[in-house]
Order: C-alpha cells, then sequence, then structure tokens
C-alpha cells in the first residue's frame, strides 16, 4: 500500500540534501569541537560555518545562536534563561505544551503566571494583553508564532505595539515559538522585535535533534544546561555536529525556497479542503480563513461531526492516510486538544478535530489520495 504523509506539522522527510551533508559530515569529522588538537579545530571550523549560515539565514548574528536538542529544549531554554523573580509570565492559552508545562513549572516556583486569552482564530487577544501588562509588571511574554494546530500566525505587530507602548524600564522579555514559522511564512527574530525566539531542524527537512534557540545579545540568560561550558557557556553537551551542519543546508534551503513552498502548499490546502467538504458537508474549518495571508500556508484543520479523532487517525492509517488529531507531541493523549477548548469549542468538538499538514514533498496525487481516504472513512 502506498502512503500518503499529511503530517509535516509534525515532522517532514530528511531532505536529500540534507542527508547527504549528514553523512560527509559523519565521515569526515572525527574531532570535537571543543578540542584543540587539528581534528577538533576542524570540526569547530565547521561548527562555526553552520552558525553563520543558519544566522545569515534568519538574519541574525551567529554569536546569537544557541544550538540545542530540539525545539522543545530550545522553548524551555527561553522561558527558564529569562524569567525574572519578579514580575509575572504571560503566556497564552495556545501554546505549545513546551511552553505550557515550562510556565507551570515557573509558577510552581513561585512565579506570577498569567494565561491570556486567544481569538477564535487561536491568535493571541492582544486586547487582554494590554490589560494584562497594565494590571501590575511582566518580566516575560511567550507566544507561539505560529499555531501548528490550527495555522494562525500571531499579530506580531500588534502585540510589539502593546510591549513597547510601555516604558521601556517596564518593557518584558518576549519571546515566540517560531518553530512552524520557519520555511513556511517570514520570520526575521530581530525585525519582529523579539528577545528570544525557538526553531527546530526536522521541520524543515533537516534531521531530528536540533533545535535553535535566537537570544539577542543584549538579552541577559542564565544557563539550564551546565557542565562543559559549550555554546559560550549558555548550553552545556558536545554539539551534534553532523545533524546541525545537515540543519545548516536545510534551513538555507527552506528560507530560500519560502515563496514557491507557500504558494504550492497553499494550493493543495485549497484542493484538500473542497474535497473534504465534498465528502463531509457539515466539516467545519478551525483557524483562519485559507485565503488569508496571516496563517500558514500548508496547515488545514478541520472539525468532522459525528468523528472521534482517536479513533479517525488510526483508521485513516489503515487506508494509507497518516494525518494527526491535534500536536503530535500530544496527540496519543486521551485529552481533547488544550488549543481547540483554548478556541471556545467544546470537548466533544475538540475530539473530532483532524489536522493536515502539507509539506515541500506533498503531491497533488497524493492530495487526491488523502480526499479518497477521508471520504471512505469518514460517515
Amino acid at each position: 500500500m502506498s502512503r500518503v504523509h499529511l503530517d509535516h506539522n509534525a515532522t517532514t522527510p530528511l531532505r536529500p540534501e540534507a542527508r547527504e551533508e549528514l553523512l560527509r559530515a559523519l565521515d569526515a569529522l572525527g574531532g570535537n569541537p571543543s578540542s584543540v588538537h587539528t581534528s577538533g579545530r576542524a570540526a569547530r571550523a565547521e561548527l562555526d560555518e553552520a552558525r553563520e549560515r543558519i544566522a545569515a539565514a534568519l538574519g541574525v548574528d551567529a554569536d546569537e545562536l544557541i544550538f540545542t536538542s530540539g525545539g522543545t529544549e530550545a522553548n524551555n531554554a527561553a522561558l527558564f534563561g529569562t524569567a525574572p523573580q519578579d514580575g509575572a509570565i504571560l503566556v497564552s492559552a495556545a501554546e505549545h505544551s513546551s511552553v505550557r508545562e515550562a510556565a507551570d513549572a515557573l509558577e510552581a516556583s513561585g512565579r506570577e503566571l498569567r494565561v491570556l486569552g486567544v481569538d477564535a482564530e487561536g491568535r493571541l487577544d492582544v486586547e487582554g494583553l494590554e490589560m494584562a501588562l497594565q494590571d501590575g509588571p511582566a518580566g516575560l511574554v511567550s507566544c507561539v508564532g505560529a499555531n501548528n494546530e490550527v495555522g494562525s500566525v500571531a499579530p506580531f505587530a500588534k502585540i510589539r505595539g502593546a510591549i513597547e507602548a510601555l516604558p521601556r524600564e517596564r518593557q518584558p522579555v518576549w519571546h515566540a515559538d517560531c518553530v512552524q514559522m520557519l520555511g513556511k511564512v517570514p520570520v526575521s527574530p530581530r525585525g519582529l522585535g523579539l528577545s528570544l525566539a525557538s526553531f527546530s531542524a526536522h521541520k524543515v527537512g533537516g534531521p531530528l535533534g536540533v533545535g535553535i534557540l535566537w537570544c539577542a545579545k543584549e538579552q541577559p540568560f542564565s544557563a539550564r544546561m551546565v557542565g562543559g561550558g559549550q555554546e559560550s557557556g549558555l548550553r552545556s553537551g558536545t554539539e551534534n555536529l553532523p545533524a546541525i551542519a545537515a540543519a545548516a543546508v536545510a534551513i538555507e534551503l527552506a528560507v530560500a525556497e519560502l515563496q514557491d513552498y507557500a504558494a504550492r502548499t497553499r494550493t493543495l490546502t485549497e484542493e484538500l479542503w473542497r474535497g473534504v467538504l465534498a465528502h463531509v458537508p457539515g466539516a467545519e474549518l478551525v483557524g483562519p480563513a485559507l485565503d488569508e495571508s496571516e496563517r500558514l500556508p500548508n496547515t488545514l484543520c478541520a472539525l468532522l461531526p459525528g468523528e472521534d479523532g482517536r479513533v479517525l487517525v488510526p483508521r485513516l492509517d489503515l487506508a494509507g492516510l497518516e494525518v494527526s488529531a491535534g500536536s503530535a507531541c500530544s496527540s496519543g493523549s486521551i485529552e481533547p486538544s488544550p488549543v481547540l477548548l483554548a478556541l471556545g469549542h467544546d470537548e466533544k468538538a475538540a475530539r473530532a478535530a483532524l489536522r493536515f499538514s502539507l509539506g515541500r514533498t506533498t503531491t497533488p496525487e497524493e492530495v487526491r489520495a488523502a480526499i479518497q481516504a477521508v471520504g471512505t472513512t469518514c460517515g
């Protein structure tokens, strides 16, 4: 049976160019980048080059990048490494679990946590943010840059306006989880006004196990991983150099191909939605309209009446279609998606959600096969 993978927001296949670079680096590099001998210096030079290439693709300085084990660690590091003792931590109700649970842990340690609402499309309620900023001092704001489940892109300009309306001495640290933005919509961390931003290589055809935290050089940061002094003392542990070299290739290509990727996946996503509606007339689109510019072009979240994602996902898998019932990090949970609940859906509706996410390798034939699988499986 041929399989159709429409779960690219969970992970996307390793690009051939990244695989080639990964194998080259595995064969060529035998030294530890922290060693001072010849092999170590060669490895250090490769690590520095990869950092420069990623920085250029993101439009930032190389010494502002911290390599981590993935997006989850990057999000954790951003919150644990910058949350001040004084001032509330503000997060939205639609954050990825790696932000939500880090914020909960900080609250348990004595920090004040305020969870802000979102609108019906999953975007942070900026008026609520403005009220929270006025109610008392905030030390940290963390918001998802693009929601992996419903595809909405954060209102960055409005959030920045709310933060910069405060006197400089009262402006909080601002972190965004930009994992799903990379390669799909333009993202320039410094241009957006952020203090920190998180990324992950395997979302753009890079290898698993490489995350990137951008931390503005003027932003104080406390290391959570200690013991070796790597990454300028900000994240100890020997760097996974071959994977980082491959990640640099994948990120460069994803940024360079962004416009073509967005146009192609948007067209295919629209075709997919028309096909789903044809087979499930009562289906409801979750998140922004497909023709809105401030949305991920590859993401389709639909509520399918009378269905339960916990049952439907395995049935579709048997039909050869790979999708999810929410974030892949929690799709095995028996609980309904916290994101969909935050959008105002009840538990029954939240359980009826399916997320389709297309990628660089998705073809029109695969979209048509996905539509057929939905038609034969639902109802």
